[in-house]
């Protein structure tokens, strides 16, 4: 009996391992295919990636000193996007690995999850594009007057780009969390009300810390992250409710 413990326990193993593999592999290729896709535009993307610096640099483009860093920079540029572009692939296959050890109940919500997941890491992503880097350059390059002319690597913007976009599509991430939270009992919505004051100076002092050193940054990283987070303490108070009627139907059977 010991010997077909053992035996089931090694095969349950090797088929775990089996499926990781599986889906690894996949993870691999579906990121091979999104990065040559977009390799064959990075022209295109490096252009749309250079707009909100352009109007302030006076040469009308961004510097490298050495033969091989834009040929570089071109490369990670399409393996960022090409992760950006492959995210929700790549979480789907998570998903299927991970599937298979939920309840039914827990199952209906993981694809949601994922989905909404990818759409606010996308509109973090989007929003520190279109507001907040502008305002932050306009700040920087014009700021001790206009005697000093700014001579940006294309390796120094790609670090600060990448870096700002990270950071706001993980900021927006913060209801998703929330609500896991609220949804493994670790937090509630009487709770999150109860404490909203730390979590606003929290939001705060993050948003403080993330930003450009401007008051405007700030302001318009801290007004979304508010938004987010009542928007998660009212989702959670949704789930509390329906968890709520759903032991009370259990109980009266």
């Amino acid at each position: 009996m010991r010997s077909e413990e053992l035996d089931s326990r090694a095969q349950s193993l090797y088929e775990h391992l089996a499926e990781l593999r599986k889906r690894l592999v996949n993870c691999a290729f579906i990121m091979i295919i999104a990065t040559g896709a977009c390799y064959g535009f990075s022209e295109k993307i490096f252009n749309f990636v250079r707009a909100p610096i352009i109007p302030f640099l006076p040469g009308g483009g961004l510097i490298y000193t050495g033969p091989m860093d834009k040929f570089i920079a071109h490369l990670k540029l399409s393996l960022m996007c090409g992760v950006l572009i492959s995210c929700p692939f790549l979480l789907y296959q998570v998903w299927k690995f991970v599937a298979p050890g939920l309840y039914s109940k827990e199952r209906k919500y993981t694809l949601g999850f994922i989905l909404s997941g990818t759409l606010l890491f996308f509109m973090g992503a989007v929003f520190s594009y279109y507001v907040v880097l502008p305002m932050a350059f306009q700040f920087l390059m014009t700021f001790g007057g206009d005697t000093d002319k700014p001579m940006i690597s294309i390796d120094q913007y790609m670090g600060f780009f990448t870096q700002m976009c990270l950071m706001f599509g993980v900021a927006f991430e913060l209801p998703l969390v929330i609500v896991v939270l609220g949804m493994l009992g670790i937090v509630s919505q009487s709770f999150l009300k109860k404490h909203r004051r730390y979590a606003v100076m929290t939001i705060s002092v993050i948003a403080a810390v993330i930003t450009p050193p401007d008051l405007l940054s700030m302001i318009m990283m801290l007004i979304p992250m508010l938004l987010l987070f009542e928007a998660g303490v009212f989702i959670v108070g949704i789930f509390e409710k329906k968890r709520n009627e759903e032991s009370a139907v259990n109980m009266r059977e």
